[in-house]
């Protein structure tokens, strides 16, 4: 199972960006998705998160600005940042909760898994 995150790039502030990440791989199920971001020298934190129903929630930073997606179809989560700040600038990570096909009748436990990261740099 992989995730591909895409849609980074350098905008300028007020700027948007829509980043996407696809999973694929033997997938069985896809439960909870997210964007996490990091920051230089910060901890990783919660961007947005979206269940497979569809429940979205959202850093207080964040709130209003962006909007979390997903194509359950397509294995597929977004997020569409707007207004960007200079402090969104990060890495953001894609993430999500998977069960993987093992056989044709069996699958594995929910494990997170995540994408290799795409940086997102604001302008001031």
């Amino acid at each position: 199972v992989q995730l591909q995150a895409s849609g980074g790039g350098l905008v300028q502030a007020g700027g948007s960006l829509r980043l996407s990440c696809a999973a694929s791989g033997s997938i069985f199920s896809i439960n909870d998705m997210g964007w996490y971001r990091q920051a230089p020298g910060k901890e990783r934190e919660l961007v947005a998160g979206i269940t497979r129903g569809g429940i979205t929630n959202y850093a207080d930073s964040v709130k209003g600005r962006f909007a979390i997606a997903r194509d359950n179809a397509k294995n597929t989560v977004y997020l569409q940042m707007n207004s960007l700040k200079p402090e969104d600038t990060a890495v953001y990570y894609c993430a999500a909760d998977i069960r993987r096909q093992i056989t044709t009748v069996a699958a594995g436990r929910s494990r997170k898994y995540w994408g290799q990261g795409t940086e997102v740099t604001v302008s001031s």
